[in-house]
């Protein structure tokens, strides 16, 4: 079979982003941006989010690690020590408080582990946090708009736009396999493996960020670690066989990556990690462009692949 990448056939998928969907969503906007409400007239209780300094001493010396400035802490969370929050109960603004606590024997830090501690604290606010009506004050501090009907309106056409760039994009990546599979092309087993591993590492760094490990995700998947290694192997393959598509497409049509280009992606790049780009610059070596042009390179070509397709949009 030889090499074809223009001409192939494809369905775009349609979502239609429905009420529920986007009333949903919103609820879940509404969990992760609780209001607070300041408390002036009253002294800490269990449920209350205090904003606190603290230093932490072992036998009148301060030790590393023990010291924060406007650290929140929930009291009756059992986020601290055993001993610590309820010591801070009972308590108003600006007070001072020393706690007294002993670490557990099995502490992470070795040199803490079973010592008598005390933390000076000093407590700069008291708080509540509620959940905002859907309403227009939920509209206006959360969502940037004057109305919650105008907020429902914009929010449930950005989550439309959404949901077709995504079945676009789908359909962009599943011609690109469609173009891969017809190449005469294995790749290296050392590099199946090399892809492998990078999947893997990245897995193992998002499930951290969540709390998890990899044998918790296999349970949770419920597959086990060969089976997923195995699955990873199969990506790997394709992921390869993508790559090697897209460069030799990008040869055939004598496609370059401008500046321009370049310099788009890598402020996308900060948009998505909320970095700025000096704060991005000490990651921009040689290997960071080289992913930058490749990962234009491949947009580039899959649009080229799309405009060059015959596709059939799902009927409603």
């Amino acid at each position: 079979m030889s090499f074809q990448y223009r001409g192939l056939k494809g369905q775009l998928d349609k979502h239609v982003v429905t009420l529920e969907e986007v009333d949903r969503r919103l609820e879940a906007m509404r969990d992760q941006n609780p209001r607070y409400d300041i408390i002036y007239d009253r002294p800490t209780r269990n449920g209350d989010e205090v904003v606190l300094d603290y230093a932490g001493y072992c036998d009148g010396i301060q030790f590393a690690g023990g010291t924060a400035e406007m650290q929140t802490l929930v009291l009756g969370s059992h986020t601290f020590i055993p001993g610590f929050e309820e010591q801070l109960v009972g308590h108003n603004v600006d007070d001072e408080v020393t706690v007294h606590v002993t670490f557990p024997q099995q502490y992470h830090a070795p040199d803490l582990a079973g010592k008598d501690a005390e933390f000076r604290c000093k407590i700069h606010q008291i708080r509540i946090k509620s959940a905002y009506e859907m309403d227009d004050v939920f509209a206006k501090e959360v969502g940037g708009c004057e109305t919650f009907e105008e907020f429902h309106k914009l929010y449930w056409q950005d989550l439309q736009q959404y949901a077709d760039n995504r079945c676009e994009m789908e359909l962009q990546e599943a011609l690109l396999r469609s173009a891969a599979k017809t190449l005469d092309f294995e790749p290296d087993e050392a590099r199946v493996e090399q892809e492998v591993s990078a999947q893997m590492e990245n897995l193992k760094a998002q499930l951290a960020q969540r709390g998890l490990n990899l044998e918790m995700y296999c349970h949770f998947q419920g597959t086990t670690q060969e089976k997923l290694e195995k699955d990873m192997h199969g990506n790997a393959v394709m992921s390869l066989k993508m790559q090697e598509a897209t460069a030799r497409i990008a040869q055939l049509e004598h496609l370059e990556v401008t500046q321009e280009e370049r310099d788009t992606a890598v402020t996308v790049i900060c948009r998505q990690n909320h970095m700025g780009l000096e704060e991005l610059k000490p990651y921009m070596d040689e290997e960071f462009y080289a992913a930058v042009d490749r990962s234009v390179m491949m947009g580039k070509v899959m649009r080229l692949i799309r405009d060059a397709a015959e596709v059939t949009p799902m009927e409603d």
